[in-house]
């Protein structure tokens, strides 16, 4: 079994090539369920590693519904990661309905060209997960990371055997999402050939009494940006 290690900083891609993984998923923000890397980590990770660098394309956190100018933003990352000598991406792109957007997801597959791609947990928002299979067998995806529609990917094992059952080898399908040393033997006997976890522990950081953070919007399932209209009133409130 191939193990993929989801790292979001360069100390943790690293200490998965020296605890002997196979292959990383290189992410931002895992509390966000994980967004594009910055460039500068890309280029490093890419540059002194000798194990696979699977990049995520994810230009924010949220939905997995993107509009014309994330789409060309997520397009540039692909480009900038394959010319890093990442040997995977992982995206995807669902529609108003949650069903994955075949045009939109089929750009990021050309724009990935000789480039493993991996379909992320966009899947798992998706109404009818066989059916999602078939399109991303149509679709030539090697590779998907799935929870089997449930918070953690035991949970989800049952989905999890039907997706790799209808997929027939043509796909690995990968577990992920709440995955820890004591569940691998299900996965294994079950029949996947990859697996996905964080293997990550926490630590205090520095504190101060004055808080950076603010999941307001997060919690809530919220798109935020910036409106004119407020601009506007900022600008005006400045002559």
């Amino acid at each position: 079994m191939q193990l993929e290690i989801c790292a979001h900083s360069f100390k943790s891609a690293l200490a998965a090539q020296q605890s002997g993984a196979h292959r990383i998923e290189l992410c931002s923000e895992l509390s966000l369920g994980g967004i594009t890397p910055s460039h500068g980590l890309i280029e490093k990770v890419c540059g002194e590693l000798q194990i696979p660098v699977h990049v995520l394309i994810r230009p924010r956190s949220g939905d997995f519904r993107y509009h014309a100018d994330e789409m060309a933003v997520m397009l540039q990352d692909i480009a900038f990661a394959k010319a890093q000598g990442a040997a995977g991406i992982v995206s995807g792109v669902l529609d108003s309905n949650f069903q994955i957007d075949k045009t939109q997801t089929a750009r990021l597959i050309a724009a990935s060209k000789g480039l493993e791609f991996t379909f992320h947990r966009a899947f798992d928002w998706t109404p009818q997960p066989l059916e999602s299979i078939k399109t991303l067998l149509e679709l030539g995806v090697h590779r998907l990371l799935s929870s089997g529609q449930q918070p953690t990917a035991l949970q989800g094992l049952a989905c999890l055997k039907q997706c790799l059952d209808l997929a027939q080898g043509h796909m690995s399908i990968m577990p992920g999402g709440g995955v820890r040393p004591v569940m691998i033997q299900d996965f294994v006997e079950a029949g996947f050939t990859d697996i996905h976890a964080s293997a990550s522990t926490s630590h205090p950081g520095a504190k101060h009494p004055l808080p950076m953070h603010d999941f307001t919007y997060v919690s809530a399932g919220l798109q935020t940006e910036s409106d004119p209209e407020i601009i506007a009133q900022f600008l005006e409130a400045l002559q």
